[in-house]
């Protein structure tokens, strides 16, 4: 098989996962902008992922966040999402949007909010059995403002604890991806503040423990690819939370703000082995000032176009530069393939698997969007609260 031929059979496997969430009205602390069409329940969530997917074809699962898609049947959401084409995948716990956690959830002082918090992700898990669903996601706020507020190590220790009996409750065939995060909201100590922590937990948790990783999660001028290709190594990388960032934690659409670190990344997972179903990615942005479906296409395609380029890096030439220590031919080897064209590459992957080889363009032709701000009038957008 050629290169280029063994490219396409890889992106013919590729599966991003949209966010449920990223459907609704989300944005910034500050304020979310709502918009026409939002769906107002996770079944219409479902209808909108289900477009994403059809003009795609990439984006097979949808991640559920409780208790913004909390329902009464969750097997009836299963079974709407599998109607539509696609199925649920990741369930994401929220321990940061109720009072009690003001001083954190799985790491407070006081054990009643502690024992409030597991009993969530022991729910989470339990929705996990209803939906089929094999990943757990768990992200917590928990941290502390000011010096001496409490005791480091004892967050830690109460950490430590908590994921263990989560972790316990886990089913065959079921993980939990433990993402870090190294500031905000609390700005003193973050109790996941980084991969390294969340990596001494997930060993000594044991296999079905994964890191995430967030690509919005970073200090300026962190080396993103460095953490992918360590863990990778370790065999501890459970996926990708995909978007960016500017300044912090921006939640902007993946490759906006630096596409060449999206390229680097996918170049470390494919050479990693990490291109494969152990290895979640997972979008997960908020679309706050653009059209929200569109958005989320060209995100799925912003991923599509850094993997095609990372399949073509010349894996010999490059190797033969390195070991033989030219410098400016490695690079060279990288720029190569980095500048590459790869959309009429990714067009004729599609038209090879049977969809538009331009997915905005069919997604505008399609008239959902139009569809669903006349059909969606009344009743409660959905959203996150902000």
């Amino acid at each position: 098989m050629t290169e280029l031929a063994a490219a396409k059979a890889a992106l013919k496997t590729q599966a991003v996962e949209t966010p449920s969430w990223a459907y609704g009205n989300s944005g910034t602390r500050f304020k979310v902008f709502a918009q026409q069409g939002v769906p107002r329940t996770p079944f219409e969530k479902l209808d909108d992922a289900a477009k994403v997917h059809e003009f795609t074809g990439v984006a097979p699962t949808v991640a559920l966040h409780i208790p913004w898609d909390r329902v009464d049947d969750y097997a009836a959401l299963a079974k709407h999402a599998e109607q539509r084409g696609v199925k649920l995948g990741a369930i994401n716990s929220n321990t940061f949007q109720d009072d009690a956690y003001k001083l954190g959830s799985i790491c407070h002082p006081e054990a009643s909010v502690r024992r409030k918090a597991v009993d969530h992700l022991l729910e989470c898990v339990d929705i996990m059995d209803a939906t089929g669903s094999t990943d757990l996601k768990l992200w917590f706020a928990d941290g502390t403002n000011y010096p001496g507020q409490d005791d480091i190590r004892g967050r830690q220790d109460r950490l430590a604890e908590g994921l263990a009996e989560v972790y316990e409750r886990l089913g065959d065939g079921q993980r939990m991806l433990l993402e870090y995060k190294f500031f905000e909201p609390a700005f003193y100590a973050t109790d996941v503040p980084d991969w390294g922590t969340a990596y001494a937990h997930c060993l000594k948790l044991g296999p079905k423990a994964q890191v995430v990783v967030d690509t919005g999660h970073h200090a300026p001028g962190t080396n993103i690819e460095f953490i992918v290709a360590t863990l990778l190594r370790e065999g501890k990388l459970g996926g990708f939370d995909f978007n960016s960032r500017f300044y912090a934690d921006d939640d902007l659409m993946v490759g906006a703000a630096d596409p060449f670190q999206l390229f680097r990344i996918m170049y470390e997972v494919v050479r990693g082995g990490g291109f494969s179903p152990e290895v979640a990615f997972m979008l997960d942005q908020c679309h706050n000032i653009e059209a929200k479906i569109p958005a989320i296409i060209r995100s799925v395609m912003n991923v599509q176009e850094a993997t095609a380029k990372a399949l073509l890096v010349d894996g010999d030439a490059l190797g033969a530069a390195q070991r033989g220590g030219d410098v400016l031919e490695a690079n060279a080897v990288l720029m190569d393939a980095y500048n590459t064209d790869v959309r009429p590459l990714l067009r004729e992957v599609r038209e090879e698997m049977g969809l538009d080889p331009e997915p905005l363009a069919a997604y505008r032709r399609s008239g959902w969007g139009e569809r669903i701000v006349a059909e969606r009038v009344g009743g409660q957008q959905a959203g996150w609260g902000a």
